[in-house]
């Protein structure tokens, strides 16, 4: 087996792409090890790292290298055609009209949009064009020395774990040097075709058929942070009738995030822009995308607190949006029977009790809106897709209608928007009725923390530290005994698959779920406690120090 400098030499001897060349000779010996030190790992969220030569990082050679393993696994079953797109990044262009000729080099039919796209959207022309798989080059919401690369199945559901396996089974066996890189033009107009305006226009009208009334009335201030959804929200948001403004600074692609370091709309310094343009347009909300449009941060103008603008988290969105969906639907007789809400494990359980209230049926899932995609496709194959109602997670993901197969951020903004003017027309706004929630179904907080490991030394600590927990359980959060384990790496309780998961349940009612990020080098945890904000705050601190003494190294 090849040390990271062998195979730093190897690459330094095969390489011919100009950018990889600067960069490893640019490298010192720390960078090698860093790079090289074991291959980019390509999962069930694709591959996603910094943007270097090194087999750890995305450049040509390893995006070539996963797209030629995949082009091997679609050929071995039976697959022929594969949509492409991309968001704003740096690099996302090149990597994508790669990855387009390294499958049109085996003869398979490539639809590649023009221009970056919400991730959504590649969902969507994934299914529209009846691909038998679907590539998207991203990094989400991640600072902007990364970019990724997400495989999408014929469902436009990003591949699940067996799926996964099998690709990359494929990916192993490719040298990624066995020939000259594929060029774009070579193949363009023959096996590679751009994708035509009506596809996006079928996307919008299946967009706001997912509306339940309009936005009228309402003044919104938006930022696409720089990203691919830039065009399609604020033209979503304007059909509904909403008065939006955008930021300008952001209102562009733009890789390198000028304004914002790390462009992730669960952050408030990401929103920082935007709550500044909403103060100074008297805006009633604020909505933001990420740079791929599948997640959707949320402000509001809170007039009990003296016109602040308040932050909603991702949880705060999606009961609001449960609720509204719910209700709604109910109004009007169109509830389907027994319908089916779809959350992740790590999501608030209040949505369990505002369901409860409608007879809603609450499916749990693993971390990963593919889990939630995956539910759509089984209701669908048994003739109950009409059963899904909404599925969202935490980290601002939310999905309405089956028209996708992965959370949308411009439907998203669109129920937003409509709830908020909805309520705004009753005189109140949507921290009024998050209030009326809490008095209804009880105080529930959830805080998530985040704990990062960046580099080679840094995996290797992350891994022990959560086989330590393996080894010594926590015994206590906070003040309070667990009372309850579930390590979803050997449970039996739930039918779903193995996991890197931990939970934690406690007398007093709070909880902690503990898992590694599949995108980033952190160690996330989930806290949730309930009671008056007394014993909120009391309890949070308490676990937060226990945790910060357990992974703050």
């Amino acid at each position: 087996m090849q040390d990271c400098f062998e195979k730093y030499n190897y690459w330094l001897q095969h390489a011919e792409d100009g950018e990889v060349l600067r960069s490893l000779k640019s490298m010192n010996e720390e960078d090698i090890r860093n790079a090289f030190s074991k291959d980019l790992q390509f999962g069930t969220g694709g591959l996603r790292g910094i943007m270097t030569a090194g087999t750890d990082r995305m450049n040509v050679y390893t995006v070539y290298r996963a797209t030629e393993g995949l082009a091997r696994y679609m050929l071995n079953n039976g697959m022929g055609s594969c949509a492409v797109t991309y968001d704003s990044r740096i690099n996302s262009d090149v990597f994508s009209r790669l990855a387009a000729a390294a499958l049109a080099y085996h003869g398979i039919k490539v639809y590649i949009t023009k221009e970056c796209m919400p991730t959504p959207y590649l969902s969507y022309i994934t299914r529209y064009y009846g691909c038998d798989a679907g590539i998207n080059v991203t990094a989400s919401h991640n600072p902007s020395l990364y970019n990724g690369y997400k495989v999408y199945d014929k469902h436009g559901c990003q591949l699940t774990d067996a799926a996964a396996i099998a690709v990359t089974e494929q990916i192993e066996a490719v040298d990624m040097f066995e020939r000259p890189l594929p060029v774009f033009e070579d193949y363009f107009g023959k096996e590679i075709t751009y994708t035509d305006e009506q596809a996006e226009q079928e996307y919008i009208n299946c967009v706001l058929a997912e509306c339940l009334g309009n936005a009228e009335g309402l003044n919104v201030a938006y930022t696409p942070l720089n990203g691919a959804g830039y065009r399609i929200t604020p033209a979503v948001l304007s059909k509904l009738g909403a008065n939006v403004e955008v930021v300008q600074e952001q209102s562009f692609p733009d890789g390198r995030f000028p304004t914002c370091s790390y462009p992730n709309p669960e952050k408030a310094e990401a929103l920082t822009m935007v709550m500044a343009l909403a103060d100074d347009k008297g805006s009633d909300v604020v909505i933001a995308n990420d740079p791929d449009s599948d997640r959707l941060g949320v402000a509001v103008r809170d007039l009990k607190e003296n016109g602040k603008i308040v932050q909603l988290t991702g949880n705060e969105v999606g009961i609001l949006l449960c609720d509204y969906v719910l209700a709604k639907l109910s109004e009007r007789n169109q509830l389907p029977a027994r319908p089916i809400v779809v959350k992740t494990i790590v999501t608030s359980i209040m949505v369990d009790a505002v369901c409860a209230k409608y007879g809603a049926e609450i499916v749990d899932v693993l971390t990963g809106f593919k889990y939630i995609g995956d539910v759509i496709n089984k209701l669908e194959q048994a003739g109950e897709a009409d059963r899904y109602v909404l599925g969202f997670e935490e980290s601002c993901g939310y999905l309405k209608g089956t028209y996708v197969r992965d959370k949308d951020g411009v439907v998203a903004a669109a129920l937003v928007a409509e709830c908020a003017a909805h309520y705004k027309r009753l005189g109140k706004t949507l921290c009024d009725r998050m209030r009326e929630l809490y008095g209804e179904f009880g105080n529930y907080f959830l805080r998530t923390t985040s704990y990062r490991f960046d580099g080679a030394a840094g995996a290797e600590l992350k891994e022990k530290l959560l086989a330590d927990l393996r080894v010594s359980p926590i015994e206590k959060l906070g003040a309070s005994k667990v009372v309850k384990t579930c390590d979803f790496l050997t449970q039996k309780q739930y039918d779903l698959p193995r996991s890197d998961v931990l939970r934690y349940n406690a007398q007093d009612g709070s909880q902690l779920i503990i898992r590694p990020s599949g995108t980033e080098p952190l160690i996330k945890c989930y806290v949730t406690v309930s009671g008056t904000s007394e014993q909120i705050n009391e309890r949070c601190g308490e676990i937060e120090r226990q945790l910060n003494a357990m992974f703050a190294k």
